[in-house]
């Protein structure tokens, strides 16, 4: 009798739990990004509801809590020090030289220093930066999870309304 080939839920349940974390940040820093991918200027920056909240806004946004998270919380330097806005409202306001392909860069970017900033942790390291106080690392993950869920979820309804 010839053993089953593996399926996708069964890598993934025999992954270690800092590997499935990972996993689905990524796979929701690079859905959101790519929310982007064939929009015009204009289409990235058209505001369809009352906030800021734009799809080259949400992707800012994102940028913005990479480095909160893993540059101000791990580091511990100041926004002022990272250079990014000193609240989250803020960080959803789009400069004139902001273009879809700038701010895909600088998200990519933020992604990057997020994965190498905590490669040294552990999920239960505490991270001293926060102005919460000292946070475990796992909870940081399940913070942007969370968080980029819900941005991922509002670029669809955004990208359908601008597409359809």
């Amino acid at each position: 009798m010839s053993a089953l080939p593996h399926t996708f839920a069964e890598d993934v349940i025999n992954r270690d739990t800092r590997t499935q974390f990972d996993t689905f940040l990524d796979e929701h820093r690079r859905t959101l990004n790519e929310c982007l991918d064939g929009l015009t200027e204009e289409q990235a920056r058209r505001r369809l509801v009352a906030s800021r909240t734009t799809l080259l806004g949400l992707v800012k946004h994102a940028t913005f809590v990479e480095k909160v998270w893993f540059d101000e919380a791990i580091s511990r330097r100041t926004r002022a020090e990272i250079g990014i806005p000193a609240t989250p409202d803020e960080s959803f306001i789009l400069d004139d030289d902001d273009t879809v392909a700038s701010i895909q860069a600088a998200h990519r970017d933020a992604c990057e220093a997020s994965r190498q900033a905590a490669a040294h942790l552990g999920l239960d390291d505490l991270v001293l930066g926060n102005r919460r106080g000292p946070l475990p690392l796992r909870w940081v993950y399940l913070h942007m999870l969370r968080e980029l869920a819900q941005h991922c979820g509002h670029a669809d309804i955004l990208r359908e309304q601008i597409t359809r």
